[in-house]
């Protein structure tokens, strides 16, 4: 049975799924302060910067700390990898008492299971603690020599930590806590075999916290059945929206997209931009486009090996790229405070998917602004993006870009025109007979 926490920490059952998005009060904002943690995490909360808790914290850190299974629902960039990773390094055992994993952390992509070891590193100062990044495109041989010299807290990509689980490199015996972040996004790309194999693997007494910027069918039967009576923390906010994004949208018409982007970029000069594009080989195109005016301008996209993929992250974090083309690999995760601005070349056909490329933006609610073009037939998406948000984006324009008359009445007067005679062609695959040569 799942349950859900209101503002004043009751609790009450949920009947069914509709339950689930009913929007309780978020739980209130708190001072790390407040909480109940040791001295040395409180000495490095401060020293990474952290003062007040976001909702997600103040809700999940207290229940994770008393060891109750939780669902946390909230946006990217609310601060999702401190609030599951307090409790996990509050309550660690020291390496001498314990070499196997005490805690595993599973994440979608190797970008941010790169990002969650960091983080976690920077919240354990004043404790040594053994973390290790299992991922693809990671060195093999030195994440045996970790796993093997021992670790506390294992972060992993899905199909990497199913592979030492087959190799038995990875010993799960005494994981007593389970992190599923992101976990909609890594069923979106199909790891929900290895999750469903990670899970039976490891102690079914375990505390299991999992993280989501959306509750769908698939995420919430995941719960069932591997959960033991979870609370439920729901910090999505109303729509999925936030105030501190403005979201604007332009009409264009497919071959002046490029133009377009051209003059926004010109007009906006953003410090730095992600440009989204639906497909690889269109990342790479408009990359080298825009390289030519934008000389800091670098592409990422699944196809790249871990490397590249790793030295474009490391130059976006450092400042020497402003502007970034890339595919939905990093629309979920990658916290990266300095992004201005957002751009959907392409409009994402999945909803969920806009609410996670504009979730680059506004990170821990810092301003952004979120540009989407829509070219004539991509109506729908839009629509369905709204009613996502439960927003309607701000038309924008620029002059010469305007849409001077109605798609309608543009079809009107084209059906009004007397129709021009045009050569017929022949296509030569439906030939009957072959022509001689």
């Amino acid at each position: 049975m799942l349950e859900i926490l209101d503002a004043e920490t009751t609790r009450r059952p949920i009947i069914n799924d509709e339950c689930l998005m009913d929007k309780p009060a978020v739980p209130a904002p708190a001072l790390f302060a407040d909480l109940d943690l040791s001295a040395v995490m409180r000495k490095a909360v401060a020293r990474a910067g952290f003062e007040h808790a976001t909702p997600i914290q103040a809700g999940l850190v207290p229940l994770a700390l008393e060891g109750h299974d939780v669902i946390g629902q909230a946006r990217t960039g609310t601060g999702k990898t401190a609030a599951f990773g307090i409790p996990i390094l509050e309550q660690l055992d020291p390496i001498e008492e314990c070499h196997d994993p005490q805690a595993l952390i599973l994440v979608p992509t190797r970008e941010l299971a790169d990002q969650v070891g960091r983080e976690l590193e920077r919240l354990a100062w004043g404790v040594p603690t053994r973390i290790t990044v299992l991922a693809g495109g990671k060195n093999m041989n030195g994440q045996l020599r970790d796993l093997k010299a021992g670790v506390q807290v294992a972060v992993g990509t899905p199909g990497r930590v199913a592979d030492h689980l087959a190799r038995r490199t990875l010993r799960t015996d005494n994981i007593w806590c389970l992190v599923l972040d992101e976990a909609d996004r890594m069923l979106d790309i199909g790891f929900r075999p290895q999750i469903e194999k990670i899970l039976r693997q490891c102690p079914k007494d375990r505390q299991t916290l999992l993280l989501s910027a959306t509750l769908p069918p698939t995420v919430r039967k995941l719960a069932e059945r591997y959960m033991f009576e979870p609370e439920v923390i729901d910090c999505s906010s109303s729509g999925m929206s936030v105030d501190t994004i403005e979201q604007h949208y332009f009409t264009v018409a497919h071959d002046r997209k490029f133009d377009l982007l051209k003059q926004l970029l010109e007009r906006e000069d953003p410090k730095q931009a992600i440009i989204f594009c639906r497909t690889k080989r269109g990342v790479d195109k408009l990359q080298r486009k825009l390289s030519d005016r934008w000389p800091q301008c670098g592409a990422m996209h699944g196809d790249m090996n871990q490397r590249d993929r790793d030295r474009v992250l490391l130059k976006l974090r450092e400042g020497k790229l402003q502007i970034l083309v890339a595919t939905d690999v990093v629309g979920r995760g990658i916290d990266i405070s300095t992004i201005s601005h957002i751009i959907n070349y392409d409009v994402p056909q999945d909803s969920d998917d806009y609410v996670h490329r504009v979730g680059r933006t506004g990170r821990m609610g810092r301003d952004g602004v979120a540009f989407t073009f829509v070219v004539p037939g991509e109506g729908d998406f839009l629509t369905s993006i709204e009613q996502r948000i439960d927003k309607l984006l701000i038309r924008d324009s620029i002059s010469g870009f305007e849409a001077s008359e109605q798609p309608e009445l543009v079809l009107a007067k084209a059906s009004d025109e007397p129709e021009k005679p045009s050569r017929r062609t022949l296509n030569p695959m439906m030939r009957r007979k072959p022509r001689r040569r």
